[in-house]
């Protein structure tokens, strides 16, 4: 991803100084998240932490699963590309999921209000939702075939990706209802990835 992406918010580009009010707002959220878990977690408190004011938190922010859906999307986009190192997709394809799945994972309380946030309805929520499901079908699908460079693959190949992304969208789930921890959900993972490939 471009550093471009990093910095630009759901609702709009921005400038150097916005980019840094979004960067505090995030960062204050992870604190936030941190000392009231996600129930007690709202917009105006972590503006308050950031030190703006909660007007301008909304600004960019429409709730605190937008907020927090935004968190995990920077995470995300901060990973560096899928290389096309040698050895077999099934090893490079479980370095991904794994990759993915230990995000969050040192933050337990961070990790639970990944789950919810994204599961939300807002508008800007689904939009972040859909770039991070194409982040994560991208880096799959270089992960099973390094030549495709992210472009379509053989049908085959694309039924083994639509599997894994089911995987770890159930995963997630399962880890956010609290039947297995996150760092868990990454053995899990590579399970499904080794019997898929």
């Amino acid at each position: 991803m471009s550093g471009e992406l990093m910095t630009e918010a759901t609702r709009r580009r921005l400038t150097g100084r916005q980019a840094d009010t979004v960067r505090r707002l995030t960062d204050a959220a992870v604190e936030e998240v941190r000392e009231t878990g996600f129930d007690g977690l709202t917009v105006r408190n972590v503006a308050r932490r950031a030190g703006v004011a909660p007007a301008t938190a909304y600004t960019y922010f429409a709730s605190k699963n937008h907020l927090i859906t935004e968190v995990f999307w920077r995470r995300l986009s901060a990973l560096p590309p899928v290389q096309a190192t040698p050895g077999r997709p099934r090893e490079r394809v479980v370095a991904v999921l794994r990759e993915i799945a230990l995000l969050v994972s040192d933050e337990p309380q961070l990790a639970a209000a990944c789950t919810t946030a994204m599961l939300g309805g807002d508008p800007d929520v689904q939009e972040l939702r859909a770039r991070i499901g194409l982040a994560i079908r991208r880096r799959l699908v270089v992960a099973l075939s390094p030549e495709s460079d992210g472009g379509p693959l053989p049908e085959t190949e694309t039924r083994v990706v639509r599997a894994l992304e089911f995987a770890y969208a159930g995963a997630l789930v399962h880890a956010g209802m609290g039947y297995t921890s996150y760092a868990e959900m990454a053995d899990r993972l590579t399970e499904v990835a080794e019997l898929l490939l």
